[in-house]
């Protein structure tokens, strides 16, 4: 998939072949379909708004700036430059993406001036104090999970459309994750909710992400992206805005010297 977890979890594609398939075949083949489908951005450059809600109700907001570079071998990267506020200003983390390798992340802190690497066994932590891991922050490359399609059925919260649901297994080490289901529109491909259950396979967190607008006349992308942990109480809102494509970022754009810049 070629954008951030957070957004690509589960763009599949209605079935098309006329032949018989496991439901691991189906969910695997709609897998590689998705990501040819969303081949060719080459990068974008967008703005987020992050609020984090803790079970009380108190809320603290957090401003970001994110840019997205393709790579045609497969392993995107991506930049989260942090404006607001004053205590995390200037943060600022770099995503290299893998398959089945840990993907290489590194995140600077400007009161440190340093830029630290994130271990592959931290993955599953919590990004920024937010209800999002680290491991979903980044592109979620087809061979990083294993595939099951489960069934098709209402995308549900007032939705007319038709989903299609499924699985998917983490293939690599040391994620957070037992497995995930992702609910996918069949009309237009949009990932509107993904439940992610936990190394005890109890329901952890669930991703509703709603208001896409479509770019360039083929590349989906939701303007709200809610994400409720179910056993903290606590929640994030990621609330997305300005997308611009091909906008001339280059590979010297992605690398732990411009992150500490």
């Amino acid at each position: 998939m070629k954008y951030p977890l957070i957004i690509s979890l589960a763009l599949l594609l209605p079935l098309t072949a006329a032949t018989a398939e496991t439901p691991e075949q189906k969910g695997l083949r709609l897998a590689q379909e998705a990501d040819v489908q969303d081949q060719g951005f080459t990068d974008y450059t967008s703005n987020m708004v992050m609020t984090l809600k803790n079970r009380t109700g108190k809320t603290s907001r957090r401003t970001i700036r994110m840019q997205v570079l393709e790579s045609k071998r497969g392993g995107d990267k991506s930049l989260a430059l942090f404006d607001e506020p004053a205590d995390v200003k200037g943060t600022g983390m770099l995503t290299v993406s893998h398959g089945l390798k840990p993907d290489d992340q590194w995140l600077y802190l400007p009161a440190l001036k340093r830029v630290k690497r994130i271990n592959s066994r931290n993955k599953s932590g919590p990004f920024m104090g937010s209800e999002f891991a680290f491991e979903d922050i980044g592109s979620q490359e087809v061979e990083k999970y294993r595939y099951k399609y489960l069934r098709e059925e209402s995308c549900g919260d007032g939705n007319a459309w038709r989903c299609h649901v499924v699985e998917r297994i983490p293939a690599y080490k040391y994620s957070g994750y037992a497995r995930m289901v992702g609910w996918i529109d069949t009309k237009a491909y949009r990932p509107t909710k993904v439940m992610y259950y936990d190394r005890k396979n109890s329901l952890l967190k669930t991703l509703v992400s709603s208001q896409f607008k479509q770019y360039a006349g083929r590349y989906w992308r939701p303007n709200m992206m809610v994400m409720q942990n179910h056993q903290s109480g606590k929640s994030t809102t990621m609330a997305w805005n300005g997308y611009q494509f091909k906008t001339g970022l280059k590979a010297r754009d992605f690398n732990k010297n411009s992150l500490a810049r």
